[in-house]
Order: structure tokens, then sequence, then C-alpha cells
């Protein structure tokens, strides 16, 4: 059985195939699907976003479609950026850009006040109507600067506390151990084995 991810972002397109390779001998990105269209999250959570995302995909395709929408959420800016993580820095975001953005609103403020988690909430919507949500969450702290080379989006500078170092420091094998989206696609992947 085919599965359509409801993204094109090549990270998460890598580390989905890695860990539902298993149960979806095929898995496409929205354009190896054919897809060329633009889902616009006009949801308020990450709940509501992801399923607009697969639901649209499942939709356009006819074929079981997953979507995540994940997100950074800093304590000391009271969640921000949260759903608005990947275009944090507005219209010329980029991965630096929103990075440069986070790193200037925490300037200053102690170590021990700049706890953050990351949260991942996944939604498989199949054709028959049939929908599965998962979340996955990890905590850590944020850092005063980028440490490593590794990883994407805010991994340089979130400080894992389960690995003790930087997204961008850890494998791609210790990050999906630990990370928000691996624990909600261990659940996912529960819940299809029942």
């Amino acid at each position: 059985m085919e599965l359509v991810l409801a993204t094109n972002n090549k990270n998460k397109v890598k580390e989905m195939k890695a860990m539902l390779g298993k149960y979806f001998p095929d898995i496409l990105s929205m354009g190896e699907a054919g897809l060329q269209i633009e889902i616009e999250e006009t949801g308020s959570t990450f709940a509501e976003n992801a399923y607009i995302k697969a639901c649209a995909v499942c939709e356009k395709t006819g074929k079981p479609a997953l979507a995540d929408d994940s997100g950074l959420r800093v304590d000391f800016l009271c969640g921000e950026p949260g759903i608005y993580s990947a275009r944090y820095a507005g219209v010329e975001q980029n991965d630096a850009k929103n990075i440069e953005k986070l790193l200037e609103k925490m300037k200053g403020v102690p170590q021990e006040a700049r706890t953050a988690d990351f949260t991942t909430t996944l939604c498989l919507c199949f054709p028959d109507g049939r929908v599965l949500y998962t979340e996955g969450n990890t905590s850590g702290r944020i850092l005063t600067e980028k440490r490593g080379e590794n990883g994407f989006g805010y991994d340089p500078v979130f400080f894992s506390f389960d690995l003790q170092k930087s997204f961008a420091e850890a494998t791609e094998s210790e990050k999906n151990a630990v990370s928000h989206r691996g624990r909600a696609l261990q659940k996912m992947v529960s819940l299809l084995e029942e």
C-alpha cells in the first residue's frame, strides 16, 4: 500500500521513511505523488494543521496520507514560536533567519529560564474515512549560539535533555530515538500494529 506524506520537506520525508518503511513499502512525498499544491495551514493547533494537510492529500490522491505539524515552544516566550515555528521570521523566513529571530528574543535570558520543548502531532487519513492521531514531545533548552552541523530547523540551538547535546550534534539515529517526530512516529507504528 502506498502512503503519501503531506510534505516536500526532504528531511521530514527521510525521517518518516526510515520509521514507516516496514508498514508502507512505497512512501512518497507530495512531489513524488505528482501533487503540486500549496495547503494553507489555517488551524490554531498542531492537530488541526496536521489534519488539514493529511485530509487534503488523501482526498487528492485517494491514498492514505500522513501529515505532521511540529513546532518549538519556548517557555520564556509563552510558547512562541509554536504553530508558527517554520515561518517565525515572516515572509522571508528560512532556518537561519528563524534561529536569528529566536536568539535575538532570548538575548540575556539566563540558562535556567531557557527551557523549551518540541512537539509533533501526526495525522494519518485513510480513504475510507479512518483518521489516526499521535503526538510526541521532547524537552530541552535554547542555547545561546548554534552547535553542530546535523539536522534542520532549530536543531542547532535546541539542547536535548535526553541526549545532553544539541540535536544538530546528534547522529540521525540518536535524534530519531528521542525526538518529538520520532516519538510520534513510534506511537503511530504501535497504532498500525494494533
